[in-house]
């Protein structure tokens, strides 16, 4: 390429192009800035351009100018000298005219003429006499040429080659072709040597027919395989109709029969027989080699397969039923008493023939049980389906995250099927399971949608016997399903899906509580588990209690059950390995080689030996926990009065530390601090790695000040918990009765709570009362006096 204002030839002329110069002269040069021009191409040019405005200009017809490709600011050394045969205006207004391409000329140097038009002059370019090997490669391209027009139906295009026998002629029409690239325009008008442009046409012209064939054979098969649904579909109404007549019925539609017998005995809801039978229409109507047969066999299948219509029968011995449940757990009064009311509307609403009035919408019930890991939250939900008589299907929601798992896909999508509701209800097989909600607090969310939205409506009495998935696109009566949800916190939970649900906190197990467990229900359970009997081996209360204390701190039961498993294990080794060992007595003595040295447990005494350390209590996912404060005063530092908080605490908690500092700043007199506020204060909740957030350790994070400053210790025998404001109030707290077992756990005898929780010490254990003093606060100066050791 050359630049506009120095249009010089690049290539010299060889002796192998065998071609020569004849006359030499200067022409007009319209510019090309889009396609390329190759001789006897008639085309019609805009005067858009300053540069063509002014090679135009005072153009008539019959006069020449020399139309050259412009890329990128640069000419090219090869351009096509170019006749006009008509001049005038085109359609948008644009001084225009019709040209017609004459030969190639070689560009030489260029001058600007008065008139402003870049003139440029012109090398004539006479080919010698084509070769042999040319004329050989012009006929083969006239037949690929004519069938590749042939094949893309364009054969009546072939008659342009009559005439024409110049390789150079020939090898110039492959141009025309619309899928070669503008960069192969440009090869082959820049390619002057005949047999060589006659080569480059025959080579495109291949590659283009292959893939024209390519094109015609998928057109081709394309085409066959309509026609032939087409005619299997006009085949096919021939059988059916030829069956009608004789009352016969063919194979394959043994299951549409039954379908619709099953439609006309009843067994599904009018509306949604009226569009099950909408499908079995249609697909009598579809070819099997079609793909949407397979989505309607499909869709059939799984509407048929939907207990719409089939119930069990409730068992209403309310006596029986409590029994049953708590021979099945231990404790859990609360939800056994639910359970029981809930029997005791159903036999109710039976015996005044209440079901199935107008405007009734059941008596669905949702239940969720809040508590730590291994309180048996899972396992309740079975023995609520023993004790009701119902079939049982546990649904896990843990980490799911797109809403079609809830409510299906919709049938558009490849591989669509019904939400986990539905298919929960088919694997039930009735319409009145209980569901089983696993792990309802660990739903996420993401840019496919929120699953708890979608179950908004499932866990909604108002709403979920109209509930609609996006697979059946047909209401489901959910009314009558037991759904019980379980999660191990409620800060997870969104609250318009927290409003929907019944709560009913496990707590978990005191001390004793486990070791009757352990004996009712673990022990048997994992004998048999172990292949073995209780005479075989024998594991006494004693040590039951034992690994209780020393080897378990959980709220629920899952550790001591693992413990337990170990021990027995090891006895069955025992037992295996020596064939005369009848039996095998687990001791106390056993625990330490069989399942390592004991817990190591903080002692409050050893802790709090130390002034600024105070004993506060918590709840966590893992149920109630004993935790320390360590508080300290740090003098002479440059930031006074700052306040660090660490241990991986939340804003809430941070908040508190700032509200207790403020207090003591306010009332130091009063509570008797005589060293400086002006210092650095530093707050520290031991187990780092351990998250921790809400405002109940307000009380703890004062003791524990006071203490520092004062120099007077906190007794090692009292836990405390509680929200405290700048005018030293204390606020009342949830989870008192986690918070207290873990005191007991801990052998803490005195634990403070707030004034406003004295409702909850009622739903403590009567020896847990027995054992923990509960002290009832209202003010910080009353928690300082019970707390802090008398100077």
């Amino acid at each position: 390429m050359s630049s506009s204002n120095d249009v010089t030839s690049r290539n010299d002329v060889s002796s192998d192009e065998a071609v020569s110069s004849t006359e030499i002269r200067t022409l007009p040069l319209l510019p090309l800035p889009h396609g390329v021009v190759f001789p006897e191409m008639v085309l019609t040019v805009a005067a858009e351009s300053d540069q063509a405005r002014h090679a135009m200009a005072d153009r008539t017809t019959g006069d020449e100018l020399v139309a050259i490709p412009q890329r990128d600011g640069q000419f090219g050394t090869i351009g096509v000298v170019v006749r006009v045969e008509q001049r005038g205006q085109l359609a948008n207004g644009i001084d225009g005219a019709v040209l017609r391409a004459i030969r190639r000329v070689r560009i030489g140097r260029g001058e600007v003429a008065p008139s402003g038009a870049l003139h440029v002059s012109i090398d004539e370019i006479d080919a010698a006499a084509p070769s042999d090997t040319a004329h050989a490669l012009a006929r083969e391209y006239r037949v690929i040429a004519e069938e590749l027009l042939d094949t893309m139906g364009n054969g009546r295009f072939a008659s342009m080659f009559d005439g024409m026998d110049d390789p150079g002629q020939l090898a110039d029409t492959i141009g025309w072709w619309p899928d070669l690239t503008d960069e192969q325009r440009l090869q082959l008008l820049d390619t002057v040597d005949p047999e060589a442009r006659i080569a480059l046409a025959v080579e495109w012209a291949r590659a283009a027919l292959a893939d024209a064939r390519v094109t015609a054979d998928i057109r081709s098969e394309v085409n066959e395989g309509i026609e032939r649904t087409q005619r299997e579909a006009i085949l096919r109404r021939q059988m059916q109709a030829i069956r009608e007549e004789l009352g016969e019925t063919a194979g394959d539609d043994d299951t549409l029969t039954e379908y619709r017998r099953r439609i006309a005995d009843g067994e599904l809801p009018d509306a949604v027989a009226a569009a099950a039978t909408k499908e079995l229409d249609k697909l009598e109507r579809t070819s099997d080699q079609s793909m949407e047969a397979g989505w309607i066999r499909t869709w059939l299948d799984t509407v048929f397969e939907i207990p719409w219509t089939t119930t069990t029968d409730d068992n209403l011995e309310l006596v029986t039923a409590r029994a049953q449940l708590d021979a099945d757990h231990t404790g859990l009064g609360k939800v056994k008493e639910r359970i029981v009311e809930f029997l005791a509307v159903r036999k109710l609403r039976a015996d005044r023939q209440v079901d199935g009035k107008a405007g009734d919408r059941g008596s669905g019930t949702i239940l969720t049980l809040v508590g730590p890991p291994g309180v048996g939250k899972t396992s309740l939900g079975e023995s609520v389906a023993r004790t009701l008589g119902r079939n049982f299907v546990r649904m896990s929601l843990g980490g799911i995250r797109d809403e079609a798992e809830i409510r299906g896909h919709r049938r558009t999508y490849v591989g669509a099927r019904p939400g986990r509701i539905v298919r929960a209800l088919t694997d039930a097989g009735s319409r009145n399971p209980v569901i089983l909600l696993d792990e309802i607090d660990k739903v996420g969310a993401d840019w496919r949608g929120d699953p708890s939205s979608a179950l908004l409506e499932v866990l909604d009495p108002a709403q979920n016997a109209t509930f609609r998935d996006h697979y059946l696109e047909q209401e489901l009566d959910l009314s009558d399903v037991f759904f019980i949800a379980t999660a191990n916190t409620l800060d997870t939970i969104p609250a318009p899906l927290l409003d929907r649900m019944e709560i009913i906190s496990i707590e978990g197990y005191t001390e004793d509580e486990k070791v009757a467990i352990a004996t009712d229900h673990l022990l048997p359970s994992l004998l048999e588990r172990n292949a073995v009997t209780a005479d075989e081996v024998v594991v006494g209360p004693d040590t039951i209690r034992a690994v209780v204390a020393d080897y378990t701190r959980e709220a629920g039961v899952r550790r001591l059950e693992q413990r337990l498993d170990r021990l027995i294990r090891r006895a069955v080794s025992q037992i295996a390995h020596d064939a005369e060992v009848g039996q095998v007595q687990v001791t106390v003595d056993d625990l330490r080689p069989a399942l390592g040295p004991t817990s190591l447990r903080e002692d409050p005494a050893e802790r709090t030996s130390l002034p600024g350390v105070a004993t506060g209590l918590a709840v966590t996912g893992a149920g109630g926990d004993v935790l320390f404060v360590e508080a300290a005063a740090i003098p002479g530092d440059a930031e006074h009065g700052a306040l660090t908080l660490t241990g991986q605490l939340g804003d809430v908690m941070k908040e508190s530390g700032q509200i207790a500092l403020s207090y003591l700043r306010a009332n130091r007199h009063q509570l008797g601090i005589e060293a400086s506020l002006d210092q650095r204060f530093h707050v520290h909740f031991p187990a780092g790695a351990v998250p921790k957030d809400g405002p109940s350790a307000g009380v703890t994070m004062t003791t524990a000040l006071v203490s520092a400053l004062t120099g007077r210790r906190v007794r090692p025998d009292v836990a405390m918990t509680g929200e405290v404001t700048l005018h030293g109030k204390v606020l009342p707290i949830g989870g008192v009765k986690e918070k207290v077992l873990a005191a007991h756990r801990a052998g803490i005898s005195h634990v403070i709570l707030p004034m406003a929780n004295g409702d909850d010490v009622d739903d403590l254990p009567p020896h847990v009362r027995d054992a923990v003093t509960i002290h009832l606060v209202d003010t910080v100066d009353e928690v300082l006096d019970l707390a802090l050791v008398a100077s």
